[in-house]
């Protein structure tokens, strides 16, 4: 493995923490202004042109709180708790696949951080482990709320990583392969899989909603039963980080949904602008597609999140267990006949 090799995977990994950090944090500012549109509100205005240095701002805030530790005898997992959250937030966006390939002084740049085989496998093996922050953070809590907390997320969670992992499985047998590259690549030309997989996204989608704890999802935060939920206990940049964390997660699972459904970062006309502008231009248009597309299901989630109440926790698990795992059943019947028949 070559110096040039390492110094270039190097720089994209610092890259796309970088994106995903910046674009996490920014989310916090685009949801108050999101709720402040919907609501007939100003929201942030006063720090920066527009709120923009808001961000900034409540950083700044949180490092400077005093840290608090409660009565525990777990203090190592208190905290330990919140920096699980966000390692895994950050650790899923190293197999996504931010555009095709740069042409750089002679060198081909490939727009992502690691392709490997088994990158499904991958992001749902650290999305499994993401619910180890929050359950060790509750508990460790020494809290009865914060207990209750985590308890609820963990079962969410678990419950809907089996809808999730079973609509994935319907997307597998119609691409025939686990890389996100190929995924992405096999939809060229606005052959998107979510024409051909269309409850399969519906489903990915309701779970990724459960499995970023948004509302109408967020039983693990309700304040008017639990004064917070799981994270009620902590305090300066160990309570910002679990904040940071939905965000980052946030982030992440709109561009595994922009990947996986609507193209990744193709678009209509993508080829004749490498036949007749250049690789670099029509790949640079493809990166800023991506984006756009990204941001379009983070504005999704910030809409339902303000006007869509939260539901009972009985209708969750009946929503998981006996309808989204019946549906992503029938849908692998489905695809598996329409395989047969049509190929």
């Amino acid at each position: 493995m070559d110096s040039a090799f390492i110094i270039e995977k190097s720089i994209l990994i610092v890259a796309v923490f970088s994106i995903t950090m910046i674009m996490a944090m920014y989310s916090t500012w685009a949801e108050r202004k999101v709720a402040a549109f919907l609501q007939d509100r100003v929201g942030p205005n006063r720090a920066g042109w527009g709120g923009l240095l808001q961000p900034l701002a409540d950083g700044a805030k949180l490092f400077a709180k005093e840290e608090f530790f409660p009565n525990t005898p777990n203090r190592f997992l208190f905290i330990v708790g919140p920096a699980i959250a966000m390692i895994t937030a950050l650790m899923t966006s190293a197999v996504i696949p931010w555009g095709d390939k740069l042409e750089i002084f002679g060198h081909t740049v490939i727009l992502q951080a690691t392709d490997i085989d088994v990158a499904l496998l991958y992001v749902f093996g650290i999305i499994s482990v993401g619910v180890y922050g929050i359950m060790i953070g509750g508990w460790a809590s020494n809290n009865k709320f914060s207990l209750m907390s985590s308890v609820r997320a963990a079962s969410q969670m678990v419950s809907y990583e089996v809808a999730m992992g079973l609509s994935i499985i319907a997307l597998i047998m119609m691409t025939g392969t686990l890389s996100l590259r190929e995924i992405s690549e096999q939809q060229a030309g606005m052959n998107w899989n979510v024409f051909y997989q269309p409850v399969g996204f519906l489903i990915f989608l309701i779970c990724a909603f459960a499995e970023t704890n948004r509302t109408p999802f967020d039983l693990a935060e309700c304040e008017s039963e639990l004064i917070g939920g799981y994270h009620t206990e902590y305090s300066s940049m160990k309570m910002g980080f679990y904040l940071f964390a939905e965000y980052a997660n946030m982030f992440i699972s709109s561009a595994i949904l922009a990947v996986l459904y609507f193209g990744a970062y193709n678009y209509p006309g993508m080829q004749w602008m490498v036949d007749n502008v250049g690789v670099n231009t029509a790949n640079i248009i493809g990166i800023l597609v991506l984006f756009i597309k990204i941001c379009g299901f983070i504005f999704f989630y910030m809409w339902i999140r303000w006007t869509i109440p939260r539901f009972r926790y009985d209708q969750l698990m009946h929503l998981g267990w006996k309808v989204l795992i019946p549906l992503a059943i029938v849908n692998i019947m489905v695809t598996g006949v329409c395989i047969l028949v049509f190929k």
